[in-house]
């Protein structure tokens, strides 16, 4: 039977809100310095297919481009973060944070460990990875 869960979000502010349709991918934890430096801890992110995203307020999302195949999407009001997209993937990352709950959502994977900060432990039994994790493309 298909996934055709409907599920909700926003930005702290409320200016950028979103809304998915069907199966989410497992939440992924990234460690990299640049999460951790737009997050203050780590990026926890699942993803949906472009296709089952709508996204209102459109014009406070604010993109940074981080790396010459990723870009960030985050609210131009409050600041929150809220998107990472690959250019060449057909799914965006939607910081697990960023849903109303019930979420339903739980970490898999931390990916990045080795550049993880020096602050705090991973303790939730969850693989990890120095660097990326099968089937999960990132900016290397």
């Amino acid at each position: 039977m298909p996934d055709t869960q409907i599920r909700t979000g926003r930005c702290n502010c409320g200016a950028v809100r979103f809304r998915t349709r069907g199966p989410l991918r497992e939440v992924v934890a990234c460690h990299c310095s640049q999460c951790r430096r737009q997050t203050g801890l780590y990026y926890a992110a699942t993803n949906v297919a472009d296709d089952h995203i709508e996204i209102e307020g459109a014009a406070g999302l604010t993109w940074y481009h981080a790396s010459e195949v990723a870009r960030r999407g985050f609210c131009a009001y409050c600041g929150s973060a809220l998107f990472w997209k690959h250019r060449d993937d057909a799914h965006i990352s939607v910081l697990a944070g960023a849903f109303d709950p019930p979420t339903g959502l739980h970490i898999a994977s931390h990916i990045f460990c080795a550049d993880k900060g020096d602050f705090y432990e991973i303790t939730d039994g969850a693989p990890q990875y120095d660097r990326s994790s099968p089937g999960v493309l990132v900016a290397e």
